[in-house]
């Protein structure tokens, strides 16, 4: 008897990037957990499609070690851990400590442990993969936001470090977006001075994310590697 797919783990899945991504997989028959630190509308729509979803905090060791030991109740097994999930704090006057504190725990802290002890689970399962989403600003640093670019560099660079320790059973990637969608709330001269960074100059939409992570998934001889998604910003 053949034995069902393993999941696909997407954390901080429950919006955007990670919301798209979760329903392409779906869309392609992949089971699928997913992590969320908050409730949101579109889980329920997750859930009814048969997603597992996970409440998780990653802000500290002990949360993420928690998550680690439900997912564990749930599947022997994964086919790929995907790190979407992501923290967007200011550094305010006074506050520093924290912002980079928390960034730091949810981009790289809970990749770390996530990777470590999820480590058996993806060796059950084969192929499997290992992709962390992390940012193009990490090319060239951000003046306004040195706690998330430092720790979403580190992401990246925790990429090589695994591809190495993993191999040759567990491929690692990353993919590195520049932003791919606007928000509602986002002005017309916001939008503009943003497209006007890159040189193809189109809001190109999540899709462009889920295109990179299915083929990392499905091509066998890639790890090591940070996939530059940015419309060619890097060019300009």
């Amino acid at each position: 008897m053949s034995q069902s797919p393993a999941p696909i783990l997407i954390t901080g899945a429950s919006q955007r990037v990670g919301l798209h991504c979760a329903r392409r997989l779906l869309d392609d028959g992949q089971p699928l957990i997913v992590s969320y630190r908050t409730e949101r509308p579109a889980l329920d729509e997750l859930r009814e499609r048969g997603a597992l979803t996970l409440a998780a905090d990653f802000s500290g060791e002990a949360g993420i070690l928690d998550f680690v030991g439900r997912l564990k109740q749930h599947t022997e097994r994964l086919r790929a851990i995907v790190h979407n999930a992501s923290d967007w704090l200011r550094e305010e006057p006074g506050r520093e400590a924290e912002a980079f504190t928390r960034m730091v725990s949810v981009h790289m802290l809970a990749p770390y442990l996530i990777n470590l002890h999820c480590r058996e689970l993806l060796e059950r399962s084969a192929p499997a993969d290992i992709v962390h989403i992390t940012d193009d600003v990490v090319r060239r640093g951000s003046a306004n936001r040195v706690a998330y670019c430092a720790s979403k560099a580190g992401l990246e660079n925790m990429t090589l470090s695994f591809a190495a320790q993993f191999a040759p059973h567990i491929k690692v990637n990353a993919i590195a977006p520049a932003l791919v969608m606007f928000h509602d709330h986002d002005d017309v001269a916001y939008r503009e001075k943003t497209l006007a960074k890159s040189v193809l100059g189109i809001e190109p939409g999540p899709d462009v994310v889920y295109q990179s992570l299915r083929y990392l998934l499905d091509n066998p001889y890639v790890t090591g590697t940070s996939l530059c998604v940015n419309g060619g910003r890097h060019v300009r």
